[in-house]
């Protein structure tokens, strides 16, 4: 069974840049895409971006794209996620997931493994 552990959350200042972490266990993690959902108090939770197995092809929502760059390596077992120019509304749990199986990835539904989740919050 394939395990996911965030890190790199934290408190940082509008303007300022996080990378976050996703650690998996198992042996077949390059056959999984990766994507990575955040969920705010009293919001649902919402794609934020995700990547392909091979890393060839990515996707982001609009709200994060210009900001937010989604990168893997397999060799590492490992998914990052690094956070530019971070702003009040970015303010959430960040979760890291897993999918078995790939189109668009941008929906909770197509993962199989989720992480704990890791808190990220941007003061003004």
């Amino acid at each position: 069974q394939v395990q996911l552990v965030e890190s790199g959350g934290g408190l940082v200042q509008a303007g300022g840049s996080l990378r976050l972490s996703c650690a998996a266990s198992g042996r077949t993690f390059s056959s999984y895409a990766m994507g990575w959902f955040r969920q705010a108090p009293g919001k649902e939770r919402e794609f934020v971006a995700a990547i392909s197995r091979n890393g060839g092809s990515t996707t982001a929502s609009d709200s994060v794209k210009g900001r937010f760059t989604i990168s893997r390596d397999n060799a590492k077992n490992t998914v990052y996620l690094q956070m530019n120019s971070l702003k009040p509304d970015d303010k959430a749990v960040y979760y890291c997931a897993a999918a078995s199986t790939y189109c668009r990835g941008e929906l909770p539904q197509e993962y199989d493994y989720w992480g704990q989740g890791t808190q990220v919050t941007v003061s003004s």
